[in-house]
């Protein structure tokens, strides 16, 4: 299956009409038609973002009908640090990314 499918799929399981997803993306009915016709046109990463985050999966998701699995638990102290590095500026992130590198064992 592809992103027709996944998009036709997870549409009808929410019960989510073309105009509706229009409407929740930004991205015009037209398109979003041209994206479910039998031989669809494929959208462009910044079209299938808004689309994911309208119905609330990845794109991952939608291209290929499975969500990726981190095959490290993210709990805890982990998810803290994450999101707590998440907001901060990104000069602060450099920093933080450059200071780990530096502290890192080499060899």
């Amino acid at each position: 299956m592809g992103f027709r499918e996944n998009l036709r799929d997870e549409m009808e399981y929410q019960g989510v009409s073309a105009r509706d997803l229009a409407e929740k993306s930004g991205v015009s009915k037209r398109t979003i038609d041209n994206y479910l016709m039998s031989n669809p046109q494929e959208p462009g990463v910044y079209n299938a973002q808004k689309i994911a985050k309208a119905l609330k999966v990845s794109v991952e998701f939608l291209v290929t009908g499975t969500e990726y699995k981190s095959p490290v638990a993210v709990t805890g102290e982990r998810l803290e640090f994450l999101n707590s590095f998440d907001s901060l500026p990104v000069d602060d992130r450099l920093l933080i990314m450059n200071l780990i590198k530096k502290l890192q064992p080499h060899g």
